[in-house]
C-alpha cells in the first residue's frame, strides 16, 4: 500500500500501525510546515490480528485519507468475504458498489450493540461501559472493525469501544457518516487526528498516545445521544 501511495501521490504522507511515519515529498522538515495542513494516509493493514489468526473472518485492512487532520476517505476491506465498504465525505458510503444506510432505532433499550471485547475495558472506562451496556437490548462482542461496517449496513445499532489508536478508526469515520450513522469519541466530539511534521519515532508515537481512545458510533442521532448521556464521560482521572 506505501509503495503504491508514494507511487501515485508521492506528496502526501503516509502513516502506518507497522511502519510508522514516512513524510510525502511536499513535507520536508526544512519548510516548517504540518502533515495536518495536508494530505495523510493511515494505513492498518491487519485490524483484527486475534480474529485473523484464530481463522475467524471479522478482521479487516483500514485505510483512511485525512486532509488538514480530518478523515475525507476510509475504506474497510474484508478479502475473506470479498466486502468492500467505502466512505467519502460529502458522498452516501458504498457496499461492493452499492450505497447503504444505517438503520433507526430510536432508543438505547432497542439497540443491538457490539463492542470487540469486554476485556478492552478497565477502570473508569469499564464503568462507562457498563452504563451503556446494562441499558442496550443485546450485547455482543468480538467483530473489530467489521462492527463498524455492520453498523454502516444497518445491521446494529451501537459501537462502544476503548484503547484504539488514529490508525484503529480513522478509516471509519466517513463510512459511518457517509451511511447516515454518528461516530464520536466519548466526549461527542468529532474524530480527527493531526501530526505536528517530524519524524523523531518518540514524537509521533505522543501523537498517538494523545489521540482519543473512545470510540462511540451510533446509526442515529437519538441513539448517540442516549449513549454519550449513559457514558457520560469526563476523560480519564489524573
Amino acid at each position: 500500500m506505501r509503495d503504491i501511495i508514494k507511487q501515485r501521490y508521492p506528496e502526501h504522507s503516509v502513516f502506518g500501525e507497522e511502519h510508522g511515519l514516512e513524510l510525502g515529498s511536499s513535507n520536508g522538515s526544512s519548510n516548517g510546515s504540518n502533515i495536518s495542513d495536508s494530505w495523510l494516509w493511515v494505513l492498518d493493514p491487519i485490524d483484527g490480528t486475534k480474529s485473523f489468526i484464530t481463522g475467524k473472518p471479522l478482521f479487516g485492512t483500514l485505510i483512511a485519507l485525512l486532509q488538514n487532520g480530518r478523515p475525507v476517505l476510509g475504506v474497510i476491506d474484508q478479502p475473506i468475504t470479498k466486502e468492500r465498504w467505502i466512505g467519502q465525505a460529502g458522498q452516501p458510503t458504498t457496499l461492493n458498489g452499492s450505497p447503504i444506510s444505517t438503520r433507526q432505532c430510536g432508543d438505547v433499550s432497542n439497540a443491538y450493540l457490539y463492542s470487540t471485547t469486554p476485556h478492552m475495558f478497565a477502570g473508569e472506562t469499564q464503568q462507562a461501559f457498563q452504563r451503556v451496556r446494562d441499558r442496550v437490548r443485546i450485547p455482543l462482542y468480538g467483530c473489530d472493525c467489521y462492527a463498524y461496517g455492520l453498523l454502516a449496513a444497518g445491521h446494529c445499532d451501537l459501537v462502544v469501544e476503548a484503547d484504539l489508536k488514529p490508525y484503529d478508526y480513522m478509516a471509519l469515520v466517513p463510512i459511518i457518516q457517509g451511511a447516515g450513522g454518528i461516530i464520536t469519541d466519548w466526549s461527542g466530539a468529532p474524530l480527527g487526528w493531526q501530526v505536528a511534521n517530524h519524524s523523531d519515532a518518540a514524537e509521533v508515537m505522543a501523537a498517538v498516545t494523545a489521540a482519543p481512545g473512545e470510540v462511540l458510533a451510533a446509526g442515529d442521532t437519538d441513539t448517540h445521544q442516549q449513549a454519550l448521556q449513559l457514558l457520560a464521560w469526563q476523560g480519564p482521572k489524573p
